[in-house]
């Protein structure tokens, strides 16, 4: 018999997370994370839940890969035609989630969301190995297709027309940045009582950090 999913738990045990232990700035918090999930050979760790919501409030969520973040915030790139980057142009805020469970730790990010230059789009998408490229191109995101059969169909058609040639970016494929103005480092620990910091953004531009209840 399959288990009770209501009895599915675990009691996280690796560490605690103090204020003493983090950095003033939230960007370079992240930093250090993020550099412990890629030293702890995490797969995928740059995989992030990104939940968006049209303007009447409903909202939706999926996962998608972040591609760089800075100072200036968190980058990933998509169909701007898609489900996501229809709302997010019509509703530029978004959350994002990222779950490294072998750590035990979450990390939560809001903000607003702006596209990103055409200069940034386009030297990542030269970076993007050549069938993904094309990918962009043969793929309406988030519209019905006919069949796999006529995606594959499309791909390949795509790859004799640009043997050998440049493969321009599509001018509706891009990269989106979200700003972030609060960034909460969640780390597990036992009974449920579990660490949460959160920074939040000051209108002056600095970082506050706050301790909230698990």
């Amino acid at each position: 018999m399959n288990p009770n999913v209501a009895d599915l738990r675990i009691d996280y045990q690796l560490e605690g997370l103090q204020e003493t232990d983090v950095d003033p700035n939230p960007l370079r918090q992240f930093q250090i994370w993020f550099d412990r999930a890629l030293s702890a050979q995490i797969p995928e760790p740059n995989a992030m839940t990104l939940a968006t919501a049209t303007t009447d409030a409903i909202p939706s969520a999926r996962i998608v890969l972040l591609k760089g973040f800075d100072e200036r915030g968190f980058v990933f790139y998509t169909n701007y035609q898609s489900h996501k980057g229809q709302e997010l142009t019509t509703n530029p805020h978004a959350a994002l989630v990222f779950w490294w469970a072998e750590l035990e730790r979450q990390v939560r990010i809001e903000g607003r969301v702006e596209q990103v230059s055409a200069q940034e789009s386009d030297e990542y998408y030269r970076s993007r190995p050549l069938n993904s490229r094309l990918g962009a191109w043969a793929s309406e995101q988030s519209q019905v297709v006919e069949s796999r059969a006529a995606l594959e169909q499309r791909l390949q058609e795509l790859q004799t027309k640009y043997e050998n040639r440049d493969i321009p970016r599509p001018p509706y494929w891009g990269g989106f940045r979200v700003i972030p103005n609060a960034i909460e480092f969640w780390q597990g620990r036992p009974s449920r009582l579990h660490d949460r910091l959160r920074y939040r953004l000051l209108e002056n531009g600095s970082w506050t950090i706050e301790r909230l209840s698990p």
